[in-house]
């Protein structure tokens, strides 16, 4: 057996299957097994291919994606699914039905020019291949396979430098940087690239002790739309604080995410909207290519979105919200970091544990991608690790002790 990442593709289209096919076959670790044109194709070639990973089109004859889900949660086949949509309103939805019925993630299909789009769809159908065919790998054959990181090079970056200095102070943050010196990122994705082993937490010492809690602030990214419906569909109905959520999601789906979790969860949900007037018990999802800040006004605190430059390669980021919450609510926060690629909401989940505020992050075991949870972890920002099992329980728990 070999320890590549082998994949499945189902597509109508001859021209997507081939583009898919050269992103895969051009990545060293991932294989392509074989590809189906159809639902119905697919599920005669899973018993003889045997994949680690599906990527599967929507709109198909025969069977279309939406009737292989409901096949696969009904034959209790656990192979995770990343599904390829289309950016239209109708797309959107459709693709939060998928994400319902048990798919893991989605890409967005390239539109017009092949090669104009060939690179931005690489990178993150790698990502996800990597993420999500990679722990199946690991878990169910045993398989040595390594993890993407494009995002972790942090001894690269001046003003994260500059950031953990005042964070951790010179020598902390020094020492730390030196640790996390990887290989650089490559304009094609020609290789997977292995994060850095985990090492001992830096030791933050916070500068006040930690205080009410009046908000929730979470960050997530790769692995998050299912580990985000697993939190909110057990978390404590009468839990008062808002939660403010960072899911890097594209622009045009973060609506219909924001409302397919609202149909399970206890709590109001709704995308975040800029001026909106911060309400207990409520949760905002920040809208895809909007960064999400806190701004606190005549005695009231609401929500502002911004598209200024990407944080970490993302917008909406992690960072940019911690920061937020750091500056307004310092001591009288709680701040979550759960399963995603590299690092967003790590530095700033450390400046919000230096001010004193309780943080929580998602441990190895259970997350997709232990990227964004690990560098937090290591740099001192998370207080304790908490399985996806027992995150609803710990946020409320810990919200309703410190009221």
């Amino acid at each position: 057996m070999n320890d590549d990442i082998n994949v499945l593709i189902c597509d109508d289209s001859a021209l997507m299957r081939n583009l898919i096919s050269r992103i895969v076959d051009g990545t060293e670790g991932m294989t392509v097994v074989g590809k189906a044109m159809n639902g119905q194709f697919l599920v005669e070639k899973i018993p003889l291919l045997n994949p680690d990973v599906i990527i599967l089109d929507i709109e198909m004859p025969v069977m279309n994606g939406i009737e292989f889900l409901k096949y696969r949660k009904e034959h209790k086949i656990d192979i995770p699914v990343i599904i390829l949509s289309s950016i239209a309103e109708k797309g959107a939805f459709v693709t939060m039905q998928c994400l319902e019925l048990g798919a893991s993630d989605f890409i967005t299909k390239p539109n017009g020019s092949v090669s104009a789009d060939i690179s931005s769809v690489a990178d993150r159908l790698v990502e996800l291949i990597s993420s999500y065919g990679g722990s199946y790998a690991r878990r169910k054959h045993g398989k040595s396979v390594r993890t993407t990181d494009f995002y972790a090079n942090l001894a690269a970056d001046k003003a994260v430098e500059r950031k953990l200095t005042s964070t951790l102070g010179e020598t902390k943050a020094k020492e730390f940087l030196a640790t996390r010196k990887i290989e650089p990122r490559m304009d094609t994705p020609s290789r997977i690239i292995s994060a850095p082993a985990s090492k001992e937490p830096t030791v933050i010492t916070p500068i006040r002790s930690g205080g009410k809690i009046e908000v929730i602030a979470l960050g997530i990214s790769t692995g998050g739309p299912n580990a985000l419906r697993e939190v909110f569909k057990d978390i404590d109905p009468h839990l008062k604080q808002p939660i403010l959520v960072v899911q890097h999601m594209p622009a045009g789906f973060t609506k219909e995410f924001a409302s397919s979790l609202d149909k399970i969860c206890p709590l109001s949900v709704k995308e975040a909207e800029d001026g909106d007037i911060i309400q207990d018990g409520h949760v905002y999802i920040a809208p895809g290519n909007y960064h999400i800040v806190v701004e606190q006004t005549l005695g009231r605190r609401q929500i502002r979105l911004s598209q200024e430059p990407q944080r970490n390669g993302h917008r909406p980021s992690a960072d940019v919200l911690f920061e937020s919450v750091a500056k307004v609510y310092q001591n009288r926060a709680l701040g979550v970091i759960m399963t995603g690629m590299g690092r967003d909401g790590a530095v700033e989940l450390a400046e919000m544990r230096k001010q004193g505020a309780w943080t929580l992050g998602q441990d190895e075991k259970s997350a997709v991608v232990y990227g964004m949870p690990k560098v937090a972890y290591e740099l001192g920002g998370v207080q304790k690790q908490v399985s996806l099992e027992n995150m609803a329980s710990e946020i409320s728990k810990m919200a309703h002790e410190h009221l």
